[in-house]
């Protein structure tokens, strides 16, 4: 069974699932991939114990502390390939940026693979079911392009502003 609250944030509401156990999934209202791994519906229940501990650390983390991920018990639901991805989300320091690329040239040695693309890589990470704790928005494109955030792009200017991060080399990319 899975359960779920909201929270309200800066950027709007926030759904978060558990398994009552784990946290599975955090999706921004609106979000592409909304709910995407979850088996069937979840209810509403506000006293899951998981589900405190997490607004409570989105509660400092939009205060402007740095709560640690390992807080946390999270359990997103993927592939292999997509929890390599989001486990290497997860060594991203607050206020740091990095690569669709540089992920995938790590992804490709763990893997035991000659190389793995950046497209493959974007869409792991597109696919992630934590937004925020898991740092998805901590990824850019190796020109400094912001693209790929299935939260929106101005979420994720956002939480890049708010983690410190300089903007002055990253752009957001042209509509296609």
């Amino acid at each position: 069974m899975y359960y779920k609250t909201t929270y309200k944030s800066p950027l709007g509401i926030l759904y978060l699932v558990s398994d009552e156990e784990n946290l599975i999934g955090l999706w921004l209202e609106g979000q592409k991939y909304f709910q995407a791994t979850l088996k069937e519906e979840p209810i509403i229940n506000d006293q899951i114990e998981i589900l405190q501990e997490t607004k409570s650390w989105l509660e400092r983390y939009f205060k402007g502390e740095k709560p640690n991920i390992k807080e946390l018990s999270l359990k997103p639901q993927g592939s292999l390939f997509r929890q390599e991805v989001w486990n290497l989300l997860c060594e991203i320091p607050y206020g740091e940026v990095t690569t669709y690329g540089k992920i995938a040239k790590v992804v490709a040695q763990k893997l035991h693979k000659e190389k793995m693309s950046g497209q493959a890589v974007g869409n792991a990470v597109g696919h992630n079911p934590i937004s925020i704790i898991i740092p998805c928005h901590r990824i850019v494109g190796t020109s400094g392009s912001l693209t790929g955030y299935a939260g929106g792009i101005d979420k994720k200017i956002a939480l890049l502003k708010h983690e410190g991060v300089d903007m002055t080399r990253y752009f957001k990319p042209k509509a296609r």
